[in-house]
């Protein structure tokens, strides 16, 4: 079987999963009892075990949360960088212009990395089935054999038999209640799962045939790639004048070579907590628990805690989401409205739309325990070998207490270590970095004080991820 040239696409911010999703964290990259859909993902592809190195495209506040997920799992990736968000047709673009490099042509397997598939032998068994049809031609899309009327998803109806598949007869977009009972007693259509196989040419022929200002802006944009340390960055300003638009509306809806094979696995986009509710196992009351729930007269809902305990009395069919930051309680039959209330928070500049109290960076993370008047506290967790920026602050002095681990300090000219129960002080506009040189986390607890305490305050003199 000829070897598959893996396209990740990470580059979605999950805005109907919020509060759990932020725009900085999406789906894709949630913990969700132990694992990652990204991660799922990856043992998808290794599962093949006829794949070439993945091409991964993100965004620039995502690079660091994709490679370290490349490396948990020991897969070879090579991540592309998106200036912005313009959709997958001009994303899927570069990895096929980036896939072409050196004369080759090879076929790409184009997977969003933030769905659940629930069998491997029936992903697998599709794949084989249309490389067959990449290989003859054809842009494959996967259709998902339907289980029930979905008003969540697109529809594509079957055409006539090729080898190994159909082609499309046409794509039919988010339906009605009866449109779908209807479609789906017809037995002619599929779900639409936004995954594809065909050459690198065939896509790049037919975007350039049918969306020739989304091609040309890739291709110059490609032509002025840079290299980043682990990361391809194309030209900004190009890719930017690219239309936004998905590859169903510029070029599959199009094509004459257009085909579809079905998947009979149990796939789901999980696009709202709606469709994570269908995905998860139920008490006897049916109701799907997450986290520390109790329940009393609770009926139909989905609950999930992450921070504290989450209680309910006398509901039915609601979605109750508990973070660090915020709550989200709604009726079921309205999960896909929550991106109504993200609108609110952008509006207002609320940053709840961004991040959690939890945000990660390219050496670990850290997490705000309390935000006060001139004063806050952060627990920062650090990688075993991983090092900070050295930087300065302006506006806030920072004292350090080691609860965990080993700290190599640097303060102004002075470097030295701190084991744990003993801390430092670093004053207002001194420079400093924070290394772990131990072979487990590093877990400080630090106290800021100052006038001002945003994340914006800091001067970065030296930074081993590239940060400016």
């Amino acid at each position: 079987m000829e070897l598959l040239c893996p396209v990740l696409l990470c580059g979605g911010c999950g805005t109907r999963l919020w509060p759990l999703s932020r725009s900085m964290y999406p789906k894709q990259f949630m913990e969700l009892s132990g694992h990652t859909l990204f991660g799922d993902t990856l043992e998808r592809i290794s599962s093949l075990q006829c794949t070439d190195q993945a091409l991964i495209v993100c965004n620039e506040n995502q690079r660091f949360l994709s490679a370290a997920i490349l490396q948990q799992h020991g897969v070879a990736g090579k991540i592309i960088l998106e200036p912005e968000g313009r959709n997958t047709a001009p994303a899927i673009a570069l990895a096929a212009f980036i896939a072409s490099n050196d004369g080759r042509d090879p076929l790409l397997l184009v997977l969003p990395t933030d769905h659940s598939i629930s069998s491997l032998d029936s992903f697998t068994e599709s794949v084989v089935s249309a490389t067959q049809c990449a290989q003859d031609g054809f842009l494959v899309t996967f259709g998902v054999t339907p289980t029930h009327p979905e008003t969540g998803f697109g529809y594509i109806r079957k055409g006539k038999p090729i080898e190994s598949g159909f082609s499309v007869s046409r794509f039919e977009e988010k339906p009605s209640l009866d449109q779908a009972v209807s479609m789906l007693s017809e037995g002619e259509y599929l779900w639409n799962s936004g995954m594809f196989l065909f050459r690198a040419s065939v896509y790049l022929e037919e975007l350039k045939r049918y969306a020739p200002a989304i091609y040309d802006a890739c291709h110059k944009a490609y032509s002025q790639r840079e290299h980043d340390r682990d990361f391809l960055r194309v030209q900004a300003e190009i890719f930017k004048e690219s239309p936004s638009v998905s590859i169903d509306y510029a070029v599959m809806e199009h094509s004459e070579r257009s085909a579809v094979v079905p998947l009979s696995a149990a796939w789901s986009d999980l696009g709202s907590w709606a469709a994570f509710y269908e995905a998860a196992s139920k008490d006897s009351d049916g109701n799907a628990c997450i986290g520390d729930v109790v329940t009393e007269d609770t009926h139909g809902c989905y609950l999930h805690g992450t921070h504290r305990l989450v209680a309910t009395l006398g509901v039915t069919d609601l979605t109750v989401v508990e973070t660090a930051d915020a709550v989200l309680v709604a009726h079921q039959s309205r999960s896909q409205d929550v991106k109504k209330i993200i609108e609110q928070l952008k509006a207002t500049g609320r940053t709840e739309v961004e991040t959690h109290m939890r945000v990660f960076r390219p050496w670990g993370s850290y997490e705000i325990l309390i935000n006060g008047d001139r004063f806050q506290v952060k627990r920062l967790e650090v990688k075993p070998g991983a090092v900070l920026s050295l930087q300065m602050h302006m506006h806030r002095s920072e004292h350090w207490v080691v609860v965990q681990g080993t700290a190599k300090v640097t303060s102004g000219e002075q470097v030295f270590m701190l084991k744990e129960d003993e801390s430092t002080y670093i004053p207002l506009a001194v420079m400093h970095r924070l290394e772990n040189p131990g072979r487990i986390p590093l877990v400080i607890v630090e106290i800021q004080t100052g006038a001002y305490l945003g994340e914006d305050d800091i001067i970065r003199l030296e930074d081993t991820y590239g940060r400016c």
